[in-house]
């Protein structure tokens, strides 16, 4: 490693960025949480239940879009925008307590995910300011801490007689906490991207640069898989149980469907750190081809575990969620390579909204799938992301070789 990443503080402020994180998005699956408490509430369909993240998904690409025409993540310094975002989503989240009906409670959960979209995109930026030869790993480290700040809010379903009361309180004092810390604590690093005044052009030469375009062609790949895994795999390891324990006699474990569905989204975040310390070592192209095409195959293949033992399916659930979230800081690194440094927020925030969006799409098709094959079958459907991303990125990686 060349004397780039040598500053004293860079582990200590890497490891304040990936807690705060971690914290900062415990507030976006809240909703998907308290689910069923809420689908008892409001007699919720299964497709009602997928509205619960899909609007998260279409605030927060209102809130990246806004952010990216604004310039924001290259105008406000990270710290203020970070802090000011996390501070918002958890006074929106709470409010999901206040929805006295379906509708309102969608409103709520849209807001949240309009607000924090200055949480995800500003933290990698932060991060990639004190890395620069192991910016991969630095960045998959926050990716990591991301992952298992969204699985939080699942262990409400293997805590005994939780309330959404409790769960809502829980993940808005997080994000609370996590403006705290990076408002108090956090300062650029060595490597901090120049800040430029506004431009309304800065998004469209973005969207010039063709090495950008590739990478985000695979990341949308990643994207269309990643969510639609995260939103349903815990119905489908419930709907599992229940099909196990019809052909078994065995009774459903519903405190073990809530550890497995928070353990294959939390085991995403030793995914993550994995993926940044290989790609440092073979190259970010290369390590988001593998885990693409091992979580497409996990894709194909957990179907055949459906109604059988835990023994067989907690394995494969488990390969998948590493997989599946593995490559993805990696994208995002790429970008940070492909644009010109002072418009690296804008990228981000741009890659990111597109592919928020593409999931709106594919979170909805899940049910549709089911209704149609059942869910032995539906997630065969997902490894089409996978294989087109691949592509992108093999296209990437020839003109980074011409």
């Amino acid at each position: 490693m060349r004397p780039d990443d040598t500053h004293p503080d860079r582990w200590r402020m890497l490891a304040l960025i990936s807690v705060a994180e971690l914290l900062g998005m415990s507030v976006w699956f809240t909703g998907s949480a308290v689910s069923p408490q809420l689908a008892e509430r409001w007699a919720l369909s299964a497709t009602d239940v997928g509205w619960l993240t899909t609007v998260v998904q279409l605030g927060f690409v209102i809130g990246t879009a806004l952010s990216a025409v604004l310039n924001l993540a290259d105008v406000i310094p990270a710290r203020r925008l970070f802090a000011t975002a996390a501070t918002l989503g958890a006074l929106s989240n709470a409010l999901l307590l206040l929805a006295p009906s379906f509708g309102w409670a969608l409103v709520a959960r849209a807001l949240c995910g309009c607000c924090i979209a200055g949480v995800y995109p500003p933290a990698m930026k932060m991060a990639s300011t004190w890395f620069r030869e192991r910016r991969g790993l630095a960045v998959g480290t926050v990716v990591g801490a991301l992952t298992v700040g969204k699985a939080s809010p699942y262990l409400a379903q293997a805590i005994p007689d939780v309330t959404v009361r409790m769960v809502v309180f829980a993940s808005s004092g997080a994000a609370l906490l996590a403006a705290l810390l990076v408002g108090a604590r956090y300062v650029d690093g060595p490597y901090a991207f120049p800040s430029r005044r506004f431009s309304w052009g800065l998004v469209g030469s973005v969207f010039r640069e063709r090495r950008w375009r590739l990478a985000t062609g695979g990341y949308l790949g990643h994207m269309a898989e990643l969510y639609s895994y995260w939103t349903w795999i815990p119905a489908f390891l419930g709907a599992s149980a229940v099909a196990h324990a019809a052909a078994t006699g065995a009774p459903v474990s519903t405190r073990l469907v809530g550890l497995l569905s928070f353990g294959v989204i939390a085991v995403g975040g030793i995914g993550c750190f994995w993926g940044g310390v290989v790609a440092d070592r073979i190259g970010r192209a290369q390590l988001v081809n593998r885990a693409m095409a091992l979580s497409g195959a996990c894709a194909l293949l957990i179907g055949l575990a459906f109604g059988r033992s835990w023994w067989l399916l907690a394995p494969l659930a488990l390969a998948w969620g590493f997989f599946v979230i593995a490559d993805s800081a990696q994208f995002s690194v790429l970008v940070t390579e492909s644009v010109p440094p002072h418009a690296v927020g804008t990228a981000l925030t741009v890659q990111v909204s597109i592919g928020f969006l593409l999931t709106t799409i594919t979170i909805q098709i899940v049910p549709l799938l089911v209704q149609r094959i059942g869910w032995q079958w539906a997630f065969a459907a997902l490894a089409i992301g996978p294989m087109l991303g691949i592509a992108s990125i093999r296209r990437l990686q020839r003109l980074g070789t011409a």
